[in-house]
Order: structure tokens, then C-alpha cells, then sequence
């Protein structure tokens, strides 16, 4: 991957020509398209398009590019942004006790599957120190009680700034994040949660499910907000079980589809294949 590669995201009020006049800039500027994928939401009136993109001609750099679409933006009211392809998502992972999701998305960096860097992991428990050090992977413990929460926040703040991280994953991490902290990172960071919320929210959720007698159980990731486990759902895994399953046998099926959905959700960010449509999102796979 070079630096001639890019991605160009964008969102606008639907209307004719958007695509044509994108392709049209594009091919002035000796640009080749690999990838092109675009969304009209009746419901809400708006335009999603994501394009991937070389530069082929070495005079065309990021910046000329940039100086190009400004025009085209501000004619169609787009929200847009312009990416570099071989500069990588750089991600902090936070983390309580349960260490699955952590340990596959390691896995999956060490593995070159996953389209991101892991900079660190912050945790407000000791307890997965070694699983970060068994990847090379910086670990902060940052314990947290109601009265340091307000300090705790800060910290990560200063971490997220000094890694110069691009998104914060809570790999369960059991704690609420501050409604000032959600809207200081918003769209920056992906949560993971049992089950298609809201249900069973709260402690030993595959307990609960085990006693309703669920037929299907999953697993959902979405972008967090200060609304509780409300954010823009990114991705959801489900398996069907049945009345042989115990709360065991559903917890450790619950937690590789925590474990999948999570990654995909990741790359996908990491790709910058997820664009905010309101409360919902659109995901071009």
C-alpha cells in the first residue's frame, strides 16, 4: 500500500450528479477507482458514498486533491473527509476482567488481520497486564471509583492524545463512560455488547438469558454515545441455541460472536467503510 492510495468518504443532501461529478474530478486529475459504493436513503434524504482510489500521477498528492474537492463539497453540501490508505488506524483498547476480546483483536494484529495498530491498553483492573505484555502491547492500569472518575477520564485523555489514537475500543470494559468524555471522542469510539440491545442489560446477561430461555443469542457493536449502549449499531452476530444450552455453554458461545462482531466493527472503522447516517449507520462492506 502507498501513499498514492486513498479513500474518500462523504454524505450529502441526495441529488443528481453527486456520482458523476466525483468520477468526473477523479478522472481530471488521472485518478483510478478500484472501489466505488454509494447509498440514496429515501428515508432521510441523504447521499452516502465511499470511493477507493490511486493517484496516478506523481504531481497529484494529498493536498491537490483536497484543494479540488473543496469546490465540489461546498456545491453539494458534503460532509467529506480524505484518507491515505497506507497511514493505519491507530487504536487504544480498554479492558476490565474478560479478556477474549482483547486477546482476539491482538491476535488478529498479530496475525496481519486486523486493518489497525493496538498503540495500548488501558484497564482499570491489573488483571490482563500480562496479555498485553505477551504482544508487546503498552498496558495502563487505571483503577476508577466514583470519586476519580472525573481524574480516570483525564488520564485517558492524556493517553488518547500521546499516542495520537484514532479510535478507543471497549473491549468489555465494564465501566460507563462520562457523558463530557462521549461527546469529547464521538464517533471515535466502538463498544461491544451481549445480546441485541437493549436486552439483557446489567451483570451476567447470559444468565439471564438462560432463565428467559432464549432461542437465539448474539452480540452487538456500535459506536457509544452518552445514551447507554443506544449508539449507531455497527455490526451484530447471532447463533441460534436451545433448552440444552447451561448459562456456561451460552456464555462462551456469546463470547466468540463478542469476539467476531468486534473485529469486523474494527476493520470496518479502520477501513473507513462506516459513515453516520443520524442514529443509524452505513456500513459499505
Amino acid at each position: 500500500m502507498s501513499d498514492r492510495e486513498f479513500v474518500l468518504t462523504l454524505s450529502c443532501p441526495d441529488s443528481r450528479g453527486i456520482v458523476a461529478a466525483v468520477a468526473s474530478l477523479l478522472t481530471a486529475y488521472k485518478c483510478n477507482i478500484e472501489e466505488s459504493q454509494q447509498f440514496g436513503d429515501h428515508y432521510t434524504g441523504r447521499f452516502f458514498m465511499r470511493v477507493q482510489f490511486v493517484a496516478e500521477d506523481p504531481a497529484v498528492d494529498e493536498d491537490t486533491l483536497r484543494g479540488a474537492l473543496a469546490p465540489v463539497a461546498t456545491e453539494h453540501r458534503m460532509e467529506w473527509n480524505l484518507w491515505r490508505r497506507d497511514v493505519r488506524t491507530r487504536v487504544l483498547v480498554m479492558v476490565s476482567k474478560y479478556g477474549h476480546c482483547l486477546n482476539d483483536l491482538l491476535y488478529r494484529q498479530r496475525s496481519g488481520l486486523l486493518n489497525a495498530d493496538i498503540t495500548a491498553v488501558v484497564s482499570n483492573h491489573p488483571d490482563l497486564e500480562f496479555l498485553a505484555d505477551s504482544y508487546g502491547v503498552d498496558f495502563h492500569h487505571l483503577p476508577v471509583t466514583p470519586e476519580t472518575k472525573k481524574e480516570q477520564e483525564s488520564r485517558l485523555l492524556e493517553l488518547v492524545q500521546s499516542y495520537n489514537v484514532d479510535l478507543v475500543v471497549l473491549a468489555r470494559y465494564m465501566q460507563v463512560l462520562s457523558e463530557d468524555l462521549c461527546q469529547k471522542l464521538a464517533g471515535r469510539v466502538i463498544n461491544i455488547h451481549h445480546s441485541f440491545l437493549p436486552s439483557f442489560k446489567g451483570a451476567r446477561p447470559y444468565h439471564q438469558a438462560h432463565a428467559r430461555g432464549v432461542k437465539l443469542i448474539g452480540a452487538t457493536a456500535h459506536y457509544v454515545t452518552a445514551d447507554l449502549d443506544e449508539g449507531p449499531i455497527i455490526e451484530q452476530e447471532v447463533v441460534r441455541v436451545d433448552h440444552t444450552f447451561s448459562p456456561e455453554q451460552l456464555t462462551a458461545v456469546g463470547r466468540d460472536l463478542e469476539s467476531v462482531a468486534l473485529a469486523r466493527a474494527v476493520n470496518w472503522h479502520a477501513e473507513h467503510r462506516i459513515l453516520l447516517n443520524g442514529s443509524k449507520t452505513v456500513v459499505f462492506r
